[in-house]
């Protein structure tokens, strides 16, 4: 039994970094684990100067998923009615659904990094992140099929939102296993480093995030997901509004007269 916090938190410059610390439970996603997750997801929010969240793991596995046997969880004894199930998803002692809509929908970028085997409710996590980043040992399943049950904290819904239909029969009807290529050819990861420089090429990326606009990167995250949902016609509106906001902003037009001067000047 150790004492060491299930989550470490710090900090490089503009990126905040949370990092799971339970490799001898293979980072399996304890109340504890949970609650400094949630706290750390809105120091984020409410601290300007944070301008990107690393989620990272330590050990072999990314996470197993929810701690089914943590103490302070009543997870592992579900109602008995299939309403008071419908109410547990929707307010899980661990917080789950809240955390996860809080990272959807907080205007600043979340990059989750795999790199060992993610499933479960570290997957649902990661689907909610924007940028999913994965170690070629990286692996990715949804266990719950051998239970006879569904990832119902944002599972199906967010994958398939991800990945299309397609593939989320793969991983969920067929309750079959993605390695980080197959992961990448669906759409579920971003980017697949190798492992020798993974923690490397994670804070390089995450660096290069934080050097974008961020108002621009707050715009164009509720664009996009509005954008997945609406047609064509209104998805243009939505870029429109977007774009007459960030375009009375003061940086934008000094940057563009700057560059409009430089053009001149070259000719």
């Amino acid at each position: 039994m150790t004492d060491a916090p299930h989550l470490l938190v710090s900090d490089e410059g503009a990126i905040l970094i949370a990092t799971f610390n339970r490799p001898e439970k293979l980072n399996a996603m304890s109340t504890q684990l949970m609650r400094t997750l949630g706290e750390t997801v809105a120091q984020f929010r409410d601290t300007p100067g944070y301008k990107v969240m690393l989620i990272r793991s330590t050990g072999r596995y990314f996470s197993s998923g929810a701690d089914l046997k943590d103490p302070e969880s009543s997870t592992a004894l579900p109602p008995s009615t299939a309403s008071g199930i419908r109410e547990m998803h929707r307010r899980l002692p661990t917080d789950m659904r809240r955390i996860w809509d809080e990272i959807e929908h907080i205007e600043k970028p979340f990059v989750v990094a795999h790199q060992g085997t993610c499933v479960g409710g570290s997957l649902e996590m990661s689907l909610s992140c924007d940028f999913r980043l994965a170690a070629e040992s990286a692996r990715y399943a949804f266990p719950e099929g051998k239970f006879g049950v569904l990832p119902a904290t944002n599972g199906v819904s967010r994958l398939t939102r991800i990945v299309g239909p397609h593939w989320a029969r793969m991983l969920i009807m067929a309750n079959l296993s993605a390695d980080a290529r197959e992961a990448w050819n669906m759409g579920l990861v971003h980017k697949v480093f190798p492992d020798a420089t993974f923690d490397a090429d994670v804070m390089a990326f995450c660096r290069h995030l934080a050097d974008q606009h961020g108002e621009q990167m707050g715009a164009a995250k509720i664009a996009i997901e509005l954008a997945a949902d609406l047609g064509a016609a209104q998805a243009a509106a939505v870029e429109r509004m977007a774009n007459s906001a960030l375009m009375l902003n003061p940086d934008y037009q000094a940057i563009m007269r700057a560059h409009v001067a430089g053009i001149g000047s070259k000719r």
